[in-house]
């Protein structure tokens, strides 16, 4: 991160919005902050243009089924290995812990795809020294739900979309294309959709409504969290008793320091992805939050730099693990 790049109170707050509802028109957001539309606008135009924020959509559940890798590689090797793995579209984020020895992947790819990476590419790669599989079954939190602790209880009401309905909506090729135009860019107007599109904007909206009513238009936002003052990432691998599990991934996903609590398969049973302002609170958490969660075993690594955040791909690559 650009030691230059700072962001104010207000540029927190226009990020929680946008983390609320991805695609909330500029004069909502700037009723619900207190600040003029102007404001807003010029805010948003600084971050965009500079890099800050990218707000695009995601694929429902795309981490459902996915495979989570820890993968050793030696000295001097992971920067390839890691570039690699994110070169790749069926891959969601690709992190490297602290040590420089193990990069942390995110696979969403379809069953073939995944087996032939397991069995014969990464066995094959010289650099790479062993590798653990996590298969998710179950997904209590995930990126697109996290929201940065700026905004108050109120501010998050006035921005929440209704809770989409439960109507079972099968894309069709116009719904295919915006998504694709959304997951490269969440903020585009209605206006521009049409035009991309060559669909007229009434019907732009109409479709947007029933993806959004049948759960698959969901947005993320995509920024460095030491901006939001969140200093350290770390991810925890957890051994939980089966009786326990659902009660400590329900618990885990409520707190607003994780942004990601999935069970999976694996060595362990949990596994954990938060942000933290410093060490500090890091270790509060192990020990008040995580302590009385009956965790029999906990692995925590930091992430020294991520090279391919959640969100970075495009929808049909997302939708590759379906």
């Amino acid at each position: 991160m650009d030691s230059g790049i700072t962001l104010d109170d207000l540029d927190r707050r226009i990020i929680g919005a946008l983390q609320v509802d991805g695609r909330a028109e500029i004069f909502r957001i700037a009723t619900v902050l207190g600040v003029s539309a102007r404001t807003v606008t010029r805010r948003l135009t600084r971050m965009r243009e500079g890099g800050i924020t990218v707000v695009r959509t995601i694929a429902a559940e795309q981490s459902i089924g996915a495979t989570l890798l820890r993968v050793r590689v030696l000295r001097g090797k992971v920067d390839t290995i890691a570039a690699s793995f994110a070169r790749r579209p069926d891959v969601g984020s690709v992190d490297i812990v602290m040590g420089g020895e193990e990069i942390d992947v995110l696979v969403v790819a379809n069953p073939a795809d995944r087996d032939r990476l397991l069995f014969r590419q990464l066995p094959a790669t010289g650099a790479i020294t062993s590798t653990t599989a996590h298969s998710v079954l179950h997904t209590f939190a995930d990126a697109a739900g996290w929201r940065a602790d700026v905004l108050t209880p109120g501010q998050v009401a006035a921005l929440a979309q209704p809770s989409p309905g439960m109507a079972s909506h099968t894309p069709d090729l116009l719904d295919e294309r915006l998504l694709g135009l959304l997951a490269e860019d969440a903020r585009l107007s209605h206006a521009a959709l049409a035009h991309r599109t060559g669909a007229s904007e009434s019907t732009v909206r109409r479709r947007l409504r029933h993806l959004t009513d049948g759960g698959m238009l969901r947005t993320h936002v995509t920024v460095d969290p030491r901006l939001l003052g969140l200093a350290v990432d770390a991810n925890l691998w957890l051994e939980v008793p089966p009786a326990r599990l659902r009660t400590a991934g329900q618990t885990l996903a409520t707190h607003p320091h994780t942004h990601a609590v999935a069970a999976t398969t694996g060595p362990t049973n949990l596994v954990v992805a938060l942000y933290c302002p410093d060490l500090h609170a890091l270790y509060a958490f192990t020990t008040d939050v995580l302590g009385p969660l009956g965790i029999t075993r906990a692995e925590t690594v930091v992430i020294a730099r991520t090279v391919k955040p959640v969100g970075a791909g495009p929808w049909s690559a997302q939708r590759s693990g379906d």
